[in-house]
């Protein structure tokens, strides 16, 4: 349907007040959403809702989408939106966004989106900087973390296969020599899914023990790598998904170099401790490390989606990612093709958006927040820990904590208390928390990553959390 400059204009207006209105809300709503996935789609009814057969306005259509989203909407740009690791969606990340997508750029090579391709080298080259990585490195934007670690992985089996004289680009993994894969036992999901979708099943990863916060054991690994023969890759860990624990990359990564293993670091989160200097202690050594993955929708606070792959090794992320066809470009030295090192061609551009918020920020902001959110946590940790009959299970060195409700009573009793207590803490709707099981026994998991989050925020919400333990518990 062709669309006048006038309806263009209302059109955008309309998704711009609608945008504002339900961010405005977000303070005041419960901080769940109003209706889970069952309940709109029975709202939606008719089998959810037949095909059209004909179209609507443009505006009509807009009013039908916010009228079927907007009460299953998470409040996950929220100050007590404490769920899962999830950034906020900061406003300049937003608006910037906005004009990626009206903009309308493709970012797969620097001839068909310049700007792209250029405002992407200054946002890595600053991202480079702020975690102090090597300026060498290249960088990838990727959709998120699970991308981030797939990329950097394939360039790690690249790197190893070709060290054993193996181009596993040109003939594949049909008789390549055997890749050992070595693991942390607490590693997140997201890394396995990476290593499947590069051929590695999980029953051939070698696991890899843990302390009791999840970190790996440096003397686990040692003797790992003693019983590894051909190439080796070692995946690490900054920041525990649930406890944020860092694996101590200072007694792992010299073994694993003189061995001839690729150090890789999931930092989805955990890499941005980096950036602030009262935390940056919790990663040292990790700048020795081959390859990184984190992502942008988590501390920078860019909207979705948006995760960066960084490899110490530009040649073997090139030679992992890149593909050729006669009608595409090839750059030389000098500049800068997006596609050499991500999996995709056409995608969003997703530099606007992190060199938006990595300049609305600057490294000060950025250390600031985590600084600030790291505090957060401790403080709600202590007063959780004060209540009888709750547990804070980790040391908070990050910004997680796991909290077990009814920690005086029987495991089976306390996992059906901490149970309980979630449920009841969520229906009340001040805060959002969700749960999780840990070394057998069922958590609650608070994340405080969103930008807005102050310590009015904090204490709302372990106040509404105190308050369905003490109902739960018989004291309320």
């Amino acid at each position: 349907m062709t669309l006048a400059k006038s309806d263009v204009s209302a059109l955008f207006t309309q998704a711009a007040l609608a945008a504002e209105r339900f961010r405005a809300g977000l303070d005041d709503r419960p901080q769940r959403p109003g209706m889970d996935y069952a309940a709109l789609r029975a709202a939606a009814a008719a089998d959810v809702l037949p095909t059209p057969e004909s179209g609507l306005s443009a505006q009509e259509t807009l009013d039908s989408l916010i009228q079927l989203a907007e009460p299953g909407l998470h409040a996950s740009p929220a100050p007590r939106f404490f769920g899962w690791v999830i950034g906020a969606s900061h406003p300049v990340g937003v608006a910037a966004d906005w004009l990626t997508s009206a903009w309308g750029q493709n970012c797969g090579n620097h001839h068909t989106a310049p700007s792209a391709a250029f405002i992407e080298e200054i946002a890595a080259r600053w991202l480079l900087d702020i975690l102090h990585l090597p300026a060498t490195a290249s960088v990838g934007f990727v959709s998120g973390a699970t991308m981030a670690n797939f990329v950097c992985l394939a360039a790690a089996r690249t790197h190893v296969l070709r060290q054993a004289g193996w181009d596993v680009e040109a003939d594949g993994l049909f008789a390549a020599p055997e890749v050992q894969v070595l693991i942390g036992d607490e590693a997140h999901t997201s890394v396995y899914a990476a290593l499947r979708m590069l051929g590695w099943g999980q029953r051939r990863l070698r696991r890899v023990a843990t302390d009791d916060h999840g970190a790996m054991r440096p003397d686990a690994l040692l003797a790992q790598l003693a019983d590894c023969t051909g190439p080796v890759i070692v995946v690490t860990q900054a920041g525990q998904i649930n406890t944020g624990a860092f694996d101590p990359l200072a007694q792992i990564v010299d073994a694993a170099h003189r061995h001839g293993a690729w150090v890789h670091v999931d930092g989805a989160f955990g890499l941005w401790a980096r950036a602030c200097p009262s935390t940056c202690p919790l990663t040292l050594a990790y700048e020795q490390a081959d390859s990184w993955a984190t992502d942008g929708h988590k501390w920078l606070q860019t909207p979705y989606d948006c995760g960066y792959a960084i490899v110490a090794h530009p040649e073997a992320h090139r030679r992992a990612m890149t593909f050729a066809a006669s009608y595409l470009p090839q750059a030389d030295d000098a500049e800068r093709n997006p596609a050499e090192y991500v999996p995709e061609l056409s995608r969003r551009a997703r530099g606007f958006a992190t060199w938006a918020m990595l300049r609305h920020f600057g490294r000060d902001g950025i250390a600031t927040m985590v600084e600030q959110h790291c505090m957060l946590a401790r403080h709600a940790a202590q007063r959780l820990a004060d209540e009888p009959g709750i547990a804070v299970l980790n040391d908070v060195v990050l910004n997680q904590l796991i909290v077990q409700f009814g920690a005086d009573r029987d495991p089976q009793q306390a996992d059906a208390l901490t149970r309980a207590t979630i449920a009841r803490i969520v229906a009340d709707g001040t805060c959002f928390v969700g749960g999780a099981e840990w070394r057998g026994r069922w958590v609650m998991r608070m994340s405080i990553i969103g930008w807005e989050t102050q310590l009015a925020d904090v204490d709302r919400a372990v106040d509404a959390m105190l308050s369905a333990w003490r109902v739960e518990a018989g004291r309320g």
